[in-house]
C-alpha cells in the first residue's frame, strides 16, 4: 500500500508542481490560428470601453518583403475569442514594421510604426495614424496620418563623443588595423542624414502627468536608442540626445518614485548579452550612457510599473536566443528582481518567442502579447492573462 501510494505520487507530483506554478496564468490564447505567414512585433492597448486592441506585423518576411503590411485584432469587454484580424495599415510596395498602439492624455488612439524605404532598417520612416472613433467592430475608423520627421542637431554628435568615453573599455576583438567600433559611431553621428532617418518603433511610449509623451526609439545604424517627445499630445515631436552605450535598443521606459525616468533596452552588442539600463533626470531629454545590468538577454524587453508601485518585466533571460520568456516582479525599482517566473520554456531551437506588449488593467491583471514562432510554418501571436498577485502570494 506504501509502494503504491510512493508511485501514484511520483507521478502526480511533477503536473501539480507545474499547475501551482502556472496559477497566476488566468488565461492563455492564440489571437488567431498558427499559419505560414511571418507575424511579430505585437502591441496592445486597453480603451476606455473596456475593449483591448492588439496590433502586429504580417507578411512573407520583414524588411525584404515588400507584402508586409500591419493587421489588428479586437477582444471586446467580457468576450473570451479575439475578432478576425482586420487591416490596420499598409503602405504599398514598402514593407510595415513593428507597430505602437498608445492613448494620448486626450483620449485620442495613436498607432505609431516604421515603413522600411529600400529594404534596409537603417532608412525606415516613421509613421502615425490616429483614431478618436475606436469603440465600434473591426478596425479603428483612421482621421488623420502623417510621417514623424525628426531633426537631431550637433548636439547628437556632441553626445555620442562624450557618453563614449565614459563606457567601459571597450573588449570587441578588433584586429589592431581595422577601424574602432566606438570611433565609426561617432563619425556616423556628425552625418546629419544618417542621424535624421531609421529610427525605429517597438515599445510603447510612456505618458507623464503633464500630458508629455515619451516615445521609445532605436537605430539599428547606430545600434543605439533615442526618445521622440511630445509636449501637445502628439501633434509634434521632437528628439532627445542620444542613448548611448555599444548596442543599447528598444527601450521600455518608466517613472522612478524620485521622478526620473528609467529604461531597460535589448542587448545587441558586445557579450555578456544583457540587459542595459540608463537613466534620466530632465524627462527623458538627456540620457546617462548605458550600463549592463545582470539580466541575461538576447531579443527583447519590457517593462511597466504597475498601481502598487512593483516593477514588472517580461522578457528574453537567455544568452542564446529566444526559446525562454519570463516575467519578473520587483519591490524596489529593479535594484532586485524577487519574483521570477517563466511564461514560457523550451527546448533552443524548438520554438520562439518575443516582443513583448505589456499593459496592466484597471483589475489589476497584466495582459500580454508576443511572438510565437512554433515552427517555421506555425507562427501566431499569443496574448496571456496574468495575476501578478498570485506571484507574489501563490
Amino acid at each position: 500500500m506504501k509502494k503504491s501510494l510512493l508511485v501514484v505520487l511520483l507521478l502526480v507530483w511533477p503536473a501539480l508542481f507545474l499547475a501551482a506554478q502556472q496559477s497566476f496564468i488566468k488565461s492563455s490564447t492564440l489571437i488567431f490560428p498558427v499559419q505560414e505567414k511571418h507575424v511579430h512585433a505585437s502591441s496592445i492597448v486597453s480603451l476606455p470601453n473596456g475593449d483591448l486592441l492588439a496590433v502586429w506585423f504580417y507578411g512573407s518576411g520583414e524588411r525584404t518583403s515588400d507584402d508586409v503590411k500591419l493587421m489588428g485584432s479586437r477582444l471586446r469587454k467580457g468576450e473570451k475569442t479575439w475578432a478576425e484580424p482586420f487591416l490596420m495599415a499598409d503602405t504599398p510596395g514598402i514593407p510595415d514594421c513593428n507597430p505602437v498602439l498608445f492613448l494620448n492624455a486626450e483620449g485620442k488612439l495613436f498607432l505609431v510604426w516604421i515603413a522600411v524605404q529600400a529594404n534596409k532598417w537603417e532608412q525606415s520612416i516613421l509613421r502615425f495614424r490616429t483614431s478618436v472613433n475606436y469603440s465600434g467592430s473591426g478596425a479603428p475608423q483612421w482621421n488623420w496620418q502623417d510621417n514623424i520627421l525628426l531633426k537631431p542637431d550637433s548636439n547628437f554628435e556632441a553626445e555620442v563623443k562624450k557618453k563614449m568615453k565614459e563606457l567601459p573599455e571597450s573588449t570587441m576583438g578588433w584586429a589592431g588595423y581595422a577601424p574602432k567600433y566606438d570611433d565609426l559611431i561617432i563619425t556616423a553621428s556628425a552625418d546629419a542624414t544618417k542621424r535624421s532617418i531609421g529610427w525605429m518603433t517597438r515599445i510603447k511610449p510612456l505618458l507623464l502627468e503633464n500630458g508629455r509623451i515619451v516615445l521609445p526609439l532605436y537605430s539599428d545604424g547606430f545600434n543605439m536608442s533615442l526618445m521622440a517627445i511630445s509636449d501637445d499630445h502628439g501633434n509634434s515631436w521632437h528628439p532627445s540626445l542620444p542613448v548611448v552605450g555599444r548596442g543599447p535598443i528598444q527601450p521600455a521606459v518608466v517613472r522612478k518614485k524620485n521622478g526620473n525616468l528609467a529604461a531597460l533596452m535589448r542587448d545587441s552588442g558586445d557579450e555578456p548579452t544583457r540587459v542595459h539600463f540608463s537613466e534620466s533626470s530632465d524627462n527623458g531629454e538627456s540620457w546617462t550612457a548605458t550600463v549592463k545590468t545582470d539580466i541575461p538577454n538576447t531579443a527583447s524587453v519590457e517593462l511597466l510599473v504597475l498601481k502598487d508601485g512593483k516593477w514588472a518585466f517580461v522578457g528574453n533571460d537567455v544568452s542564446d536566443g529566444r526559446y525562454q520568456l519570463s516575467l519578473y516582479l520587483s519591490d524596489d525599482e529593479g535594484k532586485s528582481w524577487k519574483w521570477k517566473t517563466k511564461l514560457e520554456n523550451d527546448k533552443p531551437d524548438t520554438a520562439g518567442y518575443s516582443y513583448p506588449g505589456l499593459i496592466q488593467t484597471a483589475d489589476g491583471l497584466l495582459h500580454i502579447t508576443y511572438s510565437a514562432h512554433f515552427q517555421k510554418d506555425k507562427k501566431s501571436i499569443k496574448y496571456v492573462v496574468v495575476d501578478p498577485e498570485k506571484i507574489i502570494r501563490p
